[in-house]
């Protein structure tokens, strides 16, 4: 992590801190990284996917054995 700290000189405003502090965070790219990290999400683990597709795989198999025995309608292809 990255810390950037500005001290105040003599006769310096307040202004003129604030632009130079703001000068620094851009300068030290802290947050460049904190927005390309903004939306980032991690790799799903093997385990995790593999579940998952398995889940579907049934739940479609299900679905199928409905229709089959008539308990299902097959879904219509538009909305209205």
């Amino acid at each position: 992590m990255i810390q950037v700290e500005v001290t105040k000189n003599n006769n310096e405003t307040s202004s003129s801190i604030i632009r130079r502090f703001t000068k620094r965070v851009q300068e030290s790219g802290v947050i460049k990284r904190a927005k390309s990290l903004r939306y980032n999400e991690r790799m799903k683990s093997d385990y995790v996917k593999k579940k998952k597709t398995l889940k579907r795989l049934t739940k479609r198999n299900e679905v199928a054995r409905l229709r089959r025995l008539g308990k299902m309608e097959d879904a219509p292809l538009y909305r209205k």
